[in-house]
């Protein structure tokens, strides 16, 4: 007759932490890309939202900090509606279509009239140059 006898409590705990973080990686899709990234955090892509709404950036790997000094490894958030990414070193234009965040501010209340939309977070230096596509990210939503 053999006796079953429970693992110990330890080896027990680390066997529970190591399958929670087993299906935690799973559940969460593949880690993250080293480097920076920028965010858009909210809304989700592909949300359905009436107006206004907010919109939320992160950023990690940098500083966010406001325009008019040029600091390496910082910058602020711009918002592109209806257009893609700017090349690396382009000046993002003024105008409504291309949002200045150069206070720093990380999210903000937009009001956008019935359609849907492609936003575009774009990160950009003090002068309000692109660091180009790999920091910036896009989402669609609908506005009803």
């Amino acid at each position: 007759m053999s006796v079953l006898t429970c693992p110990q409590p330890a080896r027990r705990a680390r066997q529970v932490a190591a399958l929670a973080a087993v299906a935690l990686l799973a559940a969460c899709g593949s880690p993250p890309p080293p480097g920076p990234q920028i965010r858009i955090t909210e809304p989700a892509d592909g949300a359905v939202l009436t107006s206004p709404f907010r919109l939320q950036f992160a950023v990690r790997g940098l500083v966010v900090a406001p325009a008019g000094e040029v600091i390496e490894g910082s910058g602020h958030h711009h918002l592109l509606i209806n257009a893609d990414p700017l090349p690396a070193g382009t000046a993002v234009p003024f105008s409504e279509r291309h949002l200045h965040f150069g206070k720093g501010q990380t999210d903000t209340e937009l009001s956008l009239p019935p359609g849907t939309y492609r936003l575009t977070a774009q990160f950009a230096n003090g002068a309000h140059q692109s660091y180009g596509p790999a920091l910036s990210h896009q989402i669609t939503v609908t506005v009803k």
